[in-house]
């Protein structure tokens, strides 16, 4: 793990985050450089001084992505847009709920990184998704060399706590899929990204609710092969995506990025001070993304969040993996995870260690190789390619 701020948890998980999205080192040292105290500081404080930097860099990258425009070099111009997007949803994501501003700041992103893309002409197509009188937002990545016509497999990929859809597209395992001839389309459900920003959408434990309006839209779809889909949870969602299989029998197999099988206790282990928080302003967002009024009411929602009595309902291949120095979630629940998994018939527990990389949290220190195996292995099992 980058430690740039050795007393900083969770901005240095921030910070490895922006890399692994595709950061500039020279452009993350302009930004933290000026931070160090400020690091040190309330996370009110700190998080006020850590925006200003971030947005500063956004927009001097926007200035010369204008200059590109006018010059005809758009190519150059959507790689700045997209970089000055992930530094903005990088501040955004360490607001409290509420903060003046943050609402604006999020729109900014998603505009910036739609720009971005299409100038690039990347593989990336938003879709909304009609659920609950608003939309589920998406990103659509194509497999490489889809034919008009052919129909190809899909991986579903949901958020976890406090990622967004093009966080999780911009880590990259869309690209990988897509290389493996597996299309991807990586949501914001409730309680994440728009849906929770924009709409109001807050999380809910019962998670096939709205994994199966997903799955009722891509059987729809003319380009995805509705026999061969996939769902894959990051972090929180090594507790979304599980339960999500287990009740939505459509879905061909799962994958989490991080297990997360008793999220209930780890809160209570939360409460007693144990483990990294992935965010500042802890309990109020967590109150934010569940809807919950206070803390009692947010413990009383917790506890229907685990998977004892759930992965035992999974019949499809499922994939668990685990870093094996996660500071957040405790190895011992993605052995839970992979130890109920008995009726699948295909389960594989894979723990990440110093020697692949991707021993932190869900990866974040190190997503390539991690990534890699994932992408292999949802390959294989979909009926992809890895050659």
């Amino acid at each position: 793990m980058f430690k740039y701020f050795p007393t900083n948890y969770v901005w240095n998980l921030s910070v490895n985050l922006a890399i692994e999205m595709g950061a500039k080192i020279g452009e993350i040292e302009a930004m933290c450089a000026p931070l160090q105290e400020a690091a040190k500081a309330p996370d009110a404080d700190g998080t006020r001084a850590f925006r200003e930097t971030w947005v500063h860099k956004a927009d001097q990258l926007c200035e010369l992505a204008a200059e590109d425009e006018q010059a005809g070099r758009l190519i150059s111009a959507g790689d700045k847009l997209s970089r000055a997007a992930t530094y903005l949803l990088t501040a955004e994501r360490l607001q409290a709920h509420g903060a003046p501003g943050r609402v604006a700041l999020y729109q900014r992103f998603l505009d910036l990184f739609a720009r971005g893309t299409a100038l690039s002409h990347e593989n990336c197509q938003r879709v909304e998704i009609p659920y609950e009188g608003a939309v589920i937002s998406g990103l659509y990545v194509k497999a490489d060399g889809l034919q008009p016509g052919q129909r190809a497999p899909l991986l579903v990929q949901v958020n976890g706590l406090d990622s967004t859809k093009e966080m999780k597209y911009r880590v990259g395992l869309p690209k990988w899929l897509a290389q493996r001839g597996v299309s991807s389309l990586v949501i914001d459900q409730p309680g994440t990204g728009e849906a929770l920003r924009l709409h109001g959408l807050t999380a809910r434990f019962d998670t096939e609710h709205w994994a199966s309006v997903v799955v009722d839209w891509l059987e729809q779809h003319p380009e995805v092969d509705a026999q061969r889909i996939g769902c894959e949870g990051v972090s929180l969602g090594g507790y979304y995506c599980p339960r999500a299989v287990a009740m939505e029998p459509r879905f061909a197999c799962g994958v989490v990025w991080g297990a997360n099988h008793d999220w209930r206790d780890v809160q209570k282990r939360r409460l007693e001070k144990e483990g990294n928080f992935p965010v500042p302003h802890y309990w109020a967002h967590v109150c934010w993304v569940w809807g919950a009024k206070d803390m009692d009411d947010f413990m009383r929602i917790a506890e229907n969040v685990h998977l004892d009595g759930v992965v035992e309902k999974i019949r499809v291949p499922f994939l668990v993996t685990h870093g094996e120095k996660d500071s957040q979630i405790p190895l011992k629940w993605a052995h839970r995870t992979y130890e109920q998994l008995v009726n699948s018939p295909k389960r594989e527990l894979k723990v990440f260690t110093d020697r692949e990389g991707g021993v932190q949290h869900s990866s974040f220190d190190n997503s390539a190789n991690a990534g890699a195996y994932i992408a292999d292995w949802v390959a294989e099992t979909l009926g992809g390619h890895t050659a």
